[in-house]
């Protein structure tokens, strides 16, 4: 099984790369492993990688080439694809859906925890520093879990089958994107043995300069998760750029690739930027540099403007995919052509813009210049207007429609609901005098969690009810998956809802106590969030059974207009067995006789269910 042949290379290069770089200490008389302990683990996780990378399948699909030899060609099926260096875009999109759910839950239970922790004043089944680490690594599964889930595993899917592309621009570094994750996760699970950190998912120097060796850990797998992300967006723009369809121009792009191509462009430009700000800490840890240290003439502030330089147009990563989704939904599910079309791309192409300019809104506490606060304030406020704009075209797209109200729709209605508190509350962020009395407050984990979460995960949960007939061929059951979605929505609410109290009466995040007179409420946020908890195992249910047994579905089950409906459920490998010819709008519903596209037969007519699949009819 490739698997089990790259954990052996990964352990193999972590031998090698760890006592090599104890061999180079012995020979230069100092000591091997006394006072080593970090350079060594910086190795042996090089050299483990490494390993894993050419033990899953580099060497064979890739090295080989590279040297002169036939890369041996990609023969499993079934099952066992999934667990193998594949360069089929639908394998690698579902394995990193797989593969970041099951992170996901990981994330929940850790949550779980922290949540049992804070239910009673005083300390309960963890101590502060436990708490901490928890913390820290629930903060950073969860934001992996939102960069990654949509845009590697729906964007995988779907964008080359929705531009009518056969694959990915380049299926071997895109087969690379994902196999380079299994090793983050490792790492930040190894992390434990070496004493964990807890700095939280955004490392502030210089306690990442003086915690436990955990930290360096989670500076090689973050940056291994980086390089991931980059070469995706990469791989993403040369794709929608060379790769459509005849006849599909920029203006007829479906409105989830142009979301998919504004974060992939985020992704490319400014993901370097979190890997240089953790580069320099490692510099800083192991190779005696001071890049944040002020005694050697550094500055710790520097490391927050790097890394908010990344980590705030990190967010349009995660939300712009989920902008994309829930405006793909509302259009096909209310039978109306998305309101406002153009107005809502440029928004998004001008949010990549504005993003990267607004960074320093985190940083209003930090003592940096007082006479940046009035710009940067002004600038996040500007944010508002695109961001309101594609929040408009919902509404637009729903207003007098025929809604469908599936479980797609539910979920995509409830990420307008859930989003519009998340970016009002974030007005009170970007506002100088109240972002100071709500800052590090629970006021602010609300807030996140409403934009990220009531956001971008039930965006995507409604990309994957959306998307699963076409990837299994089968349909979930309508009945659990609505008791998911009000298992999730309710419950979601009603926790990260109370959270909002709990900041504007001074409680504050990443700490494991506080006043006794919150008690009550967090009690009651905790039971709250076990309910949220417990209604994903309603979707892992219902996923599992349905994927197996669940009935046999046509191939456009939705009746949609975009062009990963008109092939077989799931697609064949290559996809489209005859180029489409793109030759009107995806979202052109109501308009008699208007076609997204059709497909030459040998004779160069257009087959004859190409209007059946596009008809305003039967929707069942």
């Amino acid at each position: 099984m490739p698997v089990l042949f790259g954990l052996l290379s990964g352990l193999v290069g972590l031998a090698l790369g760890g006592g090599g770089a104890a061999a180079v200490r012995a020979l230069s008389g100092r000591p091997a492993f006394d006072g080593a302990t970090e350079l060594i683990l910086v190795f042996s996780y090089i050299g483990a990688l490494i390993g894993w990378v050419l033990g899953i399948g580099g060497w064979r699909y890739a090295v080989r080439d590279w040297i002169g030899r036939a890369p041996r060609p990609f023969n499993k099926t079934g099952t066992a694809r999934y667990f193998a260096f594949s360069t089929d875009h639908k394998v690698i999109g579902i394995q990193y859906i797989v593969t970041f759910i099951g992170l996901m839950i990981l994330g929940g239970l850790l949550a779980m925890l922290m949540r049992f922790e804070l239910s009673q004043v005083d300390e309960t089944i963890m101590g502060s520093d436990i708490y901490n680490r928890v913390m820290s690594l629930h903060g950073i599964i969860m934001v992996a879990v939102a960069v990654a889930t949509v845009l590697g595993g729906l964007g995988n899917f779907a964008v080359p089958l929705m531009i009518g592309a056969k694959d990915m621009a380049f299926p071997r570094l895109n087969a690379l994107s994902f196999w380079l994750n299994p090793p983050v996760a490792i790492a930040l699970l190894s992390s434990w043995f070496f004493g964990g950190w807890d700095t939280g998912w955004t490392a502030y120097a210089p306690l990442s300069e003086t915690n436990a060796s955990g930290q360096v850990l989670f500076i090689l797998a973050v940056f291994t998760f980086g390089v991931s992300s980059i070469l995706g967006g990469l791989n993403f723009i040369a794709t929608i750029t060379t790769m459509r369809s005849p006849g599909m121009t920029w203006g007829r792009l479906p409105i989830f690739v142009w979301s998919i191509f504004a974060a992939s462009i985020i992704s490319l430009l400014f993901t370097q930027f979190f890997a240089a700000s953790l580069v320099m800490i490692l510099l800083d840890r192991v190779a005696g540099m001071g890049f944040f240290n002020p005694d050697q003439g550094g500055d710790p502030l520097l490391y927050q403007h790097v890394f908010w330089f990344y980590s705030h147009p990190a967010v349009y990563v995660m939300i712009l995919p989920g902008f994309g989704i829930t405006l793909e939904i509302l259009s096909h599910f209310s039978r109306k052509p998305v309101f406002a079309y153009r107005w809502a791309v440029a928004s998004m192409l001008s949010i990549v813009f504005m993003g990267a300019i607004v960074w320093a809104h985190h940083m209003f506490t930090t003592g940096m210049a007082d006479y940046l606060h009035g710009p940067f304030m002004g600038l996040t406020e500007l944010v508002s207007i695109p961001t309101g704009i594609i929040f408009l075209a919902a509404l637009g797209t729903i207003w007098q429609g025929k809604l469908w109200m599936k479980t797609p729709m539910l979920f995509a209605l409830a990420f307008i609901f859930n989003f519009l508190f998340g970016g009002i509350t974030g007005i009170y962020n970007a506002d100088v005098t109240t972002d100071i009395h709500l800052q590090d407050s629970y006021w602010v984990v609300a807030h996140f969690h409403y934009t990220i979460v009531g956001g971008e995960i039930f965006a995507l949960m409604a990309g994957i009810y959306y998307w699963f007939p076409k990837m299994t061929g089968r349909m979930y059951d309508e009945l659990l998956a609505n008791l998911h979605f009000w298992g999730m929505f309710i419950g979601f609410n009603v926790t990260f809802g109370a959270m909002f109290w709990l900041g504007v009466n001074g409680m504050n995040r990443r700490v494991a106590d506080y006043e006794p007179h919150l008690e009550g409420n967090n009690l009651f946020v905790s039971a709250a969030g076990f309910y949220l908890g417990m209604s994903f195992l309603i979707f892992l249910y219902n996923m599992w059974i349905s994927s197996r047994h669940g009935p046999q579905v046509v191939d456009n089950p939705w009746r949609a207009r975009t062009l990963e409906w008109t092939v077989s459920s799931p697609p064949s490998e290559h996809n489209f067995p005859v180029p489409p010819l793109v030759v009107g709008h995806p979202h052109d519903y109501g308009i008699p006789g208007e076609k997204h596209a059709v497909f030459a037969a040998t004779g160069g007519a257009p087959m004859p269910s190409e209007q059946e699949i596009h008809s305003e009819g039967d929707r069942s």
